[in-house]
C-alpha cells in the first residue's frame, strides 16, 4: 500500500508540473513598449529560452515602404528593428542571425510578409544592416523566437 500511495503521489506530481503555464504562439497579452525600435542591434531585450528556431531566406523592405501603414496599424519606419512575418503575432519578439557572419538582432513582428516565394522573413533596412544583409539583399537566417506577442491583433490574415 506504501509503494501504491508514493507511486500515485509521483504521477499526480508530474501531472501537475505539465500542466504550469508556459508562453506559446497562441499566447496572452505581451508588453512591446520599446520593442519597435530597439534599443540597439547587440542589445538583447530578453534573457528567456528560445521557443522556437526556424532557419530560411530573409530579404528586407525597401525605401519605398518607409512611412506607409504596416498591417498591425504601425507607421513602418525603416531605422526601426521590426519585421514582417506570414503568421507570428504582432508583438511577437525574434532574434534573426545572418548564418554566413553569425551577426544577430533582434526585432519585433509589426507586419504581414514577406509575399516572394522561398522567403520566410521580411526585415526593416536598420535589421538588415545589422547583420549585414542588405548588400546582398537576401540572406539565409535562422530567427528564434524569444517571445510570442499578442494573438489579438493578428489582423491582416
Amino acid at each position: 500500500m506504501k509503494i501504491l500511495s508514493r507511486v500515485l503521489f509521483i504521477v499526480l506530481a508530474v501531472y501537475l508540473a505539465g500542466c504550469a503555464s508556459a508562453e506559446r504562439f497562441t499566447g496572452g497579452s505581451s508588453s512591446t513598449s520599446g520593442a519597435s525600435t530597439g534599443s540597439s542591434p547587440g542589445a538583447s531585450r530578453y534573457s528567456g529560452k528560445i521557443l522556437l528556431t526556424i532557419v530560411g531566406q530573409a530579404s528586407y523592405y525597401s525605401n519605398g515602404f518607409n512611412g506607409n501603414k504596416t498591417a498591425s496599424g504601425e507607421t513602418f519606419n525603416k531605422e526601426a528593428f521590426t519585421a514582417a512575418h506570414r503568421e507570428f503575432p504582432f508583438g511577437t519578439l525574434l532574434r534573426v542571425t545572418n548564418l554566413s557572419n553569425n551577426r544577430s538582432v533582434e526585432v519585433t513582428v509589426n507586419d504581414r510578409g514577406p509575399f516572394e516565394k522561398g522567403r520566410i522573413i521580411d526585415l526593416s533596412e536598420a535589421a538588415a544592416n545589422a547583420i549585414g544583409m542588405v548588400q546582398a539583399g537576401t540572406a539565409e537566417v535562422r530567427i528564434q523566437v524569444l517571445k510570442w506577442g499578442n494573438n489579438s491583433q493578428s489582423g491582416g490574415d
